[in-house]
């Protein structure tokens, strides 16, 4: 019985164990199918929220990139220009460094050239040349002439570079000197002893030219002049920088009898002259211009005593053709009309006939008035009346 009642209580617990696995494997489907349908369901929301939060995303992004954008734009047209510019700075720069390359190229040929006595003598007179047209002398024809040469006792020619004639019949003689060797080998140096040797020396070669101008004695040969010479020096530093360097130079120059002139001096000194060559001639002028106004003064009384002589011819004609006409009306027309009277017929008719009656302005400016051929005038008119 215990068996047998083990065996129903066995096939009881068998049924419900069988039953609760039936209900755990529907549980199981359910959960499976649930889970299934939550998984698309999740799907399809993760799909939705992330389509929607990259439209926002997206849109969030255009509105906020929108002013990064116009920015990137200014700036890579702020690129484009500083690029520009700095192509033509470039050029410019590189404009400049020729330019200063070709200047350095000149100066070095300049000073190469300097160095010959030959050279440097025509530098000045190019240089004396360029101050004297822009003085405004070479409008003035005849007032300069470049390398007048004179002889003196002894057979000795004078060359000066330049005679500058004055109004007064008198000149100014001009010679170019070029003391630039010293000059300028102190000017390239660095050493400042070799320097101030240099320098000295420069004042030195000044000082010879001084000397050896003022032996010649321009102002015995070139007569009427001042007693004095005009030294020009084409470059402005070259007296200055002497004269810092010796300071009796200026006196020993005066006692010379000879005038240091730089361009600036020597453009000051000539326009001076030109100012006085100018003053002359607008005096000289002024001469012509009154002889001119007296010899057209004489012309004019000549044309008066025929302007005069015409009236007196024009009125007596006057008076001839009114006394032609009165006695043509009074003595002959009278007898040819009564020509009709007798019956003769013509095409055209006898016109009566007019005098002249010619009346003259008289002339106001006492001038053109001459009381003898008035008197005249007055009888042929009162003639004519007759």
């Amino acid at each position: 019985m215990w068996a047998l009642l083990a065996e129903r209580r066995a096939a009881a617990l068998g049924a419900e164990l069988a039953a609760e696995r039936r209900a755990a494997a529907e549980k199981v489907a359910l959960l499976d199918s649930a889970r299934t349908s939550l998984a698309d369901t999740f799907t399809a929301l993760s799909a939705d929220a992330l389509r929607q939060n990259n439209a926002s995303f997206l849109h969030l992004a255009g509105a906020s990139f929108e002013p990064v954008k116009s920015s990137l734009e200014k700036l890579g047209s702020h690129l484009r220009e500083t690029e520009r510019e700095h192509s033509a700075l470039k050029g410019q720069l590189k404009a400049v460094s020729d330019t200063q390359e070709l200047l350095r190229h000149q100066t070095h040929a300049l000073v190469n050239a300097l160095k010959s006595p030959n050279q440097r003598g025509r530098w000045g007179e190019v240089q004396l040349r360029n101050i004297v047209e822009r003085a405004g002398m070479a409008q003035f024809c005849g007032d300069f002439s470049e390398k007048t040469f004179i002889d003196d006792d002894t057979g000795r020619r004078s060359i000066p570079d330049m005679t500058v004639r004055l109004p007064n019949g008198s000149c100014i003689v001009i010679d170019s000197k070029v003391p630039i060797d010293a000059y300028l080998n102190a000017v390239d140096t660095s050493d400042s002893a070799r320097h101030e040797a240099l320098m000295k020396d420069h004042a030195r070669q000044v000082r010879e030219h001084i000397r050896g101008l003022s032996s010649k004695a321009y102002w015995t040969k070139f007569t009427p002049t001042p007693e004095l010479v005009v030294m020009f020096l084409p470059g402005e530093p070259l007296f200055s920088a002497a004269l810092q360097h010796d300071s009796t130079l200026f006196d020993f120059a005066a006692d010379q009898r000879v005038i240091p002139a730089s361009p600036l001096t020597l453009l000051a000194l000539l326009r001076t002259i030109a100012s006085t060559w100018q003053q002359q001639r607008l005096a000289q002028s002024a001469e012509e211009v009154r002889a001119l106004g007296t010899e057209l003064y004489e012309r004019l009384a000549v044309m008066a005593d025929n302007i005069q002589s015409l009236g007196l011819n024009l009125k007596q004609a006057g008076a001839a053709y009114d006394r032609f006409i009165g006695s043509l009306d009074s003595r002959v027309l009278v007898s040819a009309r009564k020509f009709k009277e007798l019956g003769v017929t013509a095409a055209k008719e006898i016109p009566d006939l007019e005098p002249a009656r010619i009346e003259l302005r008289e002339p106001r400016a006492p001038e053109l008035r001459a009381p003898i051929q008035e008197s005249l005038i007055e009888e042929i008119a009162i003639a004519a009346k007759q």
